[in-house]
Parts: C-alpha cells; sequence; structure tokens
C-alpha cells in the first residue's frame, strides 16, 4: 500500500486530524533536477499556529499521562513504517531534495534508527532521589515540557525532522513541525503519514508547510516551550532573539565551516577519499560538511593532485534518472551563491585545480588550492561542492588555523599518531571531534550539535534527549502535613 498516494494535497495541511482544509495558497512542489511540477502541498499561515498548538497541548497531556509502553510501541511501529515505505520515502528524497540515491537510502534507515533509538525513552530512568534535612522524600524528575517546536531544513529534510520528532514524542510531548518549503513532503507530509500509519494519536503532530513567518508563529506561541532549529546561522540568530524574548528555549543546529587536518603521517590516499565524501557529499549542502582541508605542506601536493583526481571521477546528474555520485544544487539562490564565492575566491588569489563549471544547477565538484584567511571559500561556508586546501607548516600553525573561525560544529583529523589527535583535538573548540575520519558524522544514540556561531544544545542520546525535551522538577513527599509556627 502506498504511503504517499498523490502528489496533490493542495486542499490540506497536516494538522489535528491529519489532513484539515488549509487556507487558501499552495506550495507547489519542484524538482530541482529538472524544474519539473512535482505536486502542491497547502500552505499554512500564521493564523494556523495558535489553534494547532492549543490542540498540540490538550493531546499533549493525555499522552504524556499515558502508559509508556504506548509510547514506546508507536515509535516502534514508525520504524516499521519508515522500513516499509523506504523506497517510496527514498524516491521523494531523491527528486525534491536532489539527493543521490544512496543519500536518499541513508536518510530513511537513519529515520528508522531513530525511531528505534527514541523507542527506548520511555522506559528509560526519570530521576533521582535527593538527600533531604527534612522528614520526606525528595526527588528531582522530568517532565514532559508539552508543545515542541520544529523547523527543519531542505538539506537532510527526513533526518534533520526526525531527529527531534521522535524523541519529542517519545517523552511525552506533542510536536509542531514546520519544514523546508523546498522540501514539505519528504521534510514533512512523510513524517505525518508514517506516525499517522503508525496510530499515534490525532492532535500529538502537526506539519504546517511554510515560511519563515509561520515558524516565527511557532516560536512565538506562548505553549511551545522549546523550539528545535536546523539551518543557516543567520536564521538561527533570528530564532534565538525570538525564542529569548519568550522565554523559550531554543536547540540551534546552525552553519559551519569544519576543518580537516591532514598530518605528515597520515595515509594520504585514505586520507583523500575522506575529503572528497565530507565536502562533495549532497553537493556540499551539509553543515557539518569539509570547508577548510589543512595539508602538511610535505604533503600538500600530492593530497591536491589525489583530491583533484577523485573529484573529476565523479559523476553529477539527474539522480532520479540516473546512478550519480552528485545531482543539482537546490535551487537558483544556492548556484548563485556557489558561483558568486568561487569567483570572489579565484579573484583573491585561489587557484581552480578542477571543476568551477556547472550545466544549470550542476555545479561540477571543484578544488580551489592555496586558500588562505583573505579567501571567501576559506572564511565563509559554501554549501557547495567546493574544496578550499591550503598548506601548514607545524600542529601549532595547524590548531591556529583550524580554530580561526567563527564555526565550531566538526573537526577531523588524521593521523597515524592517535595520541597527537587526541592531543590536538583538546585544542579546537568544536562540537564533534573525529579522529582519523571526515567531519559528517551522526549516531541516532550520539549528542549532536556545536559552538559558537554553529549554534548551541544537543540532541540525540538518551541524556541529550532528556535534556532537550524536558523539564526538571524538584518533587518532595511527607507522610503527614506539615505545621509550621504561623
Amino acid at each position: 500500500m502506498s504511503l504517499l498516494s498523490t502528489a496533490d494535497w493542495a486542499d490540506r495541511i497536516f494538522t489535528g486530524g491529519w489532513g484539515l482544509p488549509a487556507r487558501p495558497g499552495t506550495i507547489d512542489i519542484t524538482e530541482p533536477a529538472t524544474g519539473q511540477h512535482l505536486g502542491s502541498v497547502g500552505r499554512a499561515t500564521e493564523a494556523d499556529v495558535a489553534p494547532a498548538a492549543r490542540t498540540a497541548a490538550a493531546a499533549g497531556r493525555a499522552w504524556a499521562a499515558a502508559p509508556f509502553p504506548e509510547r514506546t510501541a508507536a515509535l516502534r511501529r514508525a520504524a516499521d513504517a519508515f522500513r516499509s515505505h523506504a523506497d517510496e520515502i527514498a524516491d521523494w528524497i531523491v527528486r525534491e531534495a536532489g539527493s543521490s540515491r544512496a543519500k536518499a537510502a541513508l536518510e530513511v534507515a537513519v529515520a528508522a534508527a531513530e525511531c528505534e533509538e527514541a523507542a527506548a525513552l520511555p522506559a528509560a530512568p526519570t530521576g533521582e532521589l535527593l538527600p533531604s534535612t527534612q522528614p520526606r522524600l525528595s526527588m528531582a524528575r522530568r517532565i514532559p515540557v508539552g508543545v515542541v517546536g520544529v523547523i527543519s531544513p531542505f538539506n537532510f529534510p527526513l533526518i534533520l525532522s526526525i531527529r527531534s520528532i521522535a524523541p519529542a514524542l517519545a517523552l511525552g510531548n506533542a510536536v509542531l513541525l514546520k519544514p523546508d518549503p523546498r522540501t514539505p513532503v519528504s521534510g514533512g507530509v512523510v513524517l505525518a503519514r508514517v506516525f499517522e500509519e503508525a496510530g499515534l494519536p490525532a492532535g500529538l503532530l502537526h506539519c504546517l508547510p511554510g515560511g519563515a513567518d509561520v515558524g516565527a508563529a511557532i516560536v512565538r506561541d506562548p505553549a511551545v516551550r522549546v523550539v528545535s532549529f536546523t539551518g543557516s546561522t543567520a536564521a538561527g540568530r533570528a530564532v534565538g532573539a525570538l525564542a529569548s524574548e519568550q522565554l523559550t528555549r531554543a536547540h540551534l543546529e546552525l552553519g559551519g565551516n569544519s576543518a580537516l587536518i591532514v598530518r605528515e603521517d597520515a595515509d594520504i590516499d585514505a586520507a583523500a577519499s575522506c575529503g572528497a565524501w565530507g565536502n562533495f557529499l549532497h553537493q556540499g549542502q551539509i553543515c557539518m560538511a569539509v570547508g577548510r582541508h589543512l595539508v602538511h605542506e610535505s604533503r600538500y601536493e600530492e593530497y591536491l593532485g589525489l583530491l583533484a583526481k577523485k573529484a573529476e571521477q565523479l559523476t553529477v546528474g539527474d539522480p532520479f534518472r540516473e546512478p550519480v555520485a552528485l545531482g543539482p544544487l537546490i535551487d537558483d539562490r544556492q548556484l548563485g551563491h556557489v558561483v558568486d564565492i568561487v569567483e570572489r575566491s579565484v579573484a583573491a588569489g585561489a587557484r581552480v585545480v578542477t571543476g568551477g563549471t556547472h550545466r544549470g544547477r550542476f555545479y561540477r565538484p571543484t578544488v580551489l588550492a592555496d586558500c588562505g584567511p583573505s579567501v571567501p571559500a576559506w572564511d565563509e561556508e559554501v554549501f557547495g561542492p567546493v574544496a578550499c586546501v591550503r598548506p601548514y607548516r607545524d600542529d601549532d600553525e595547524a590548531v591556529a588555523l583550524a580554530a580561526d573561525s567563527p564555526y565550531g560544529l566538526s573537526l577531523g583529523i588524521l593521523t597515524a599518531d592517535t595520541a597527537c589527535g587526541l592531543a590536538l583535538a583538546e585544542r579546537i573548540p568544536s562540537g564533534m571531534v573525529h579522529i582519523n575520519d571526515q567531519t559528517v558524522n551522526d549516531d541516532p544514540n550520539a549528542p549532536f550539535g556545536g559552538l559558537a556561531a554553529s549554534g548551541f544544545g544537543r540532541v540525540g542520546g538518551a541524556r541529550a534527549n532528556l535534556d532537550a525535551f524536558t523539564e526538571t522538577q524538584w518533587l518532595t513527599l511527607r507522610g503527614d502535613t506539615a505545621r509550621y509556627p504561623f
């Protein structure tokens, strides 16, 4: 049975009872590879947020009070639904997000794994006993926040939605989801339909496809007590500022310009493989993609040659109609950004080793050599298939160069001396560090997040998810009613 039997949801948005009529206006779904119209979905407006939040708050109270095995079972059924409909969901990710077939399959597999991981949360310990100076039982316990707002991006639309939705629901909350309007199906409708099939009670998950105005309304709504946002640093600053006005907790997973350090003793062919995968996967449209390649000067030319060769061998094209390594950039705006940043980088002294060309939205994987702090592709987040490479003299210079960034999301260190790798990791601020691996890594049971301009807060793993989606409550219990002098 099809999960998404039609691409035309123009007359409804998925809120409350799953298919309520939408207000006038639709979001057209366009295939970035061809410009083909894939369908339409109802466009939510600011006016849809408040009633959705009220419904969610009411449904959430009953959900939080339900026996924990009910929540566990719903998450496990959602994992089964992702697997049962894997091919259909992957097709949408390929066509709507411009993903390669392998990347789309990975997203569906990770979505199922996220649900399996979250399914353990309802049975996890939720508090601790505290010593007390009074004759009473004293404890600190975790309680659901109530309503969680999830605002997700286009690049990994399924993973970056389910990563917050699954633990939030598992811990007894309701969710308002606003997917990126460029991927309203694979980042939104798919999740609504999966949880509908999984038997999630109506009213707990609301999918509100729309623009920044809908996202702002979610952050402003008094029923929403936690916002989980994934997107650009500029947008994250706006979300964080608005959340602070409402005294709403915000978890912000933002941009990055991650460094990959290739030491003198590294396996240089493996290093080039790590560099190519970490930089070019999904056309470089990944927050934790390798942005800066720092290579010991003794291996610099060798690494450049190997990285360029790998880039030249990568196929670029329509991922739905042919087996390719790279698909299109998401839209013309992103294409213009990549073209501009490469042109400005060359004008600033970078040298194009390979690439630097495009056919429509299909941008060739590009290697820029002799990059430095004055080169835009070195300083800025590219979010495209552009590798910026420069040599360094010694470990101290590598540390200084890697740390010289407003971002702090992910870091890769390639070396035969793992003790040295650990020592370098201690000196470079980063939310995530991978020694002898590239920067694009994610596990459902691991805390994910960055530092500085890459955001704050963590999701993933039992402890981080409890911190993200519950409140700590102090509770005491006495056998007899206390008496006081008054």
